[in-house]
């Protein structure tokens, strides 16, 4: 009879376009709860100092940081990202995705969000000009660190 031993679930972040509002809150968080937290992107980014957080730095190239987090990303893992395509990959990989405004991704939800993207882009594409997301403001880090709390205290129970 073999034991499954729980490992715990690894973070990891989407670097690219972070926002510096977040990076306290997210930091303060990998430090308390001690969690081993990866940041991926094609360029040096700093969240803050932690003992906890491994940065990588991936080759330039479009969804290069992407696949190095599925690669990675084991089920009941945490991805923070605002890259829809992204986040419906690591659901299918029963992990979890948060985006920068808070929103939890879901098997629920993932296909609704990214067929609208989908959408948004296909009328770019034909010349349309379209609004893109409002300014990132203190609101949106609020909700981040409320859905961010919400899960950590769900996951580490």
């Amino acid at each position: 009879m073999s034991v499954k031993h729980s490992r715990m679930f690894h973070l990891y972040i989407d670097g690219d376009a972070f926002p510096n509002l977040l990076k306290p809150i997210l930091v303060r968080q990998i430090n308390k709860h001690k969690f081993p937290s990866f940041v991926f992107a094609n360029k040096k980014i700093n969240l803050g100092k932690s003992p906890f957080i491994e940065y990588i730095i991936v080759d330039a190239g479009a969804d290069e940081a992407d696949n190095k987090i599925v690669e990675q990303l084991q089920e009941g893992d945490l991805v923070i990202t605002a890259d829809i395509p992204l986040a419906d990959r690591v659901i299918s990989k029963n992990a979890h995705a948060i985006d920068h405004r808070g929103e939890l991704y879901t098997k629920d939800n993932i296909k609704q969000y990214l067929a609208m993207r989908n959408l948004m882009e296909s009328i770019r594409e034909m010349g349309e000009s379209t609004k893109g997301p409002k300014p990132f403001g203190q609101k949106d880090a609020e909700h981040f660190a409320n859905q961010l709390n919400a899960f950590l205290q769900k996951k580490l129970k």
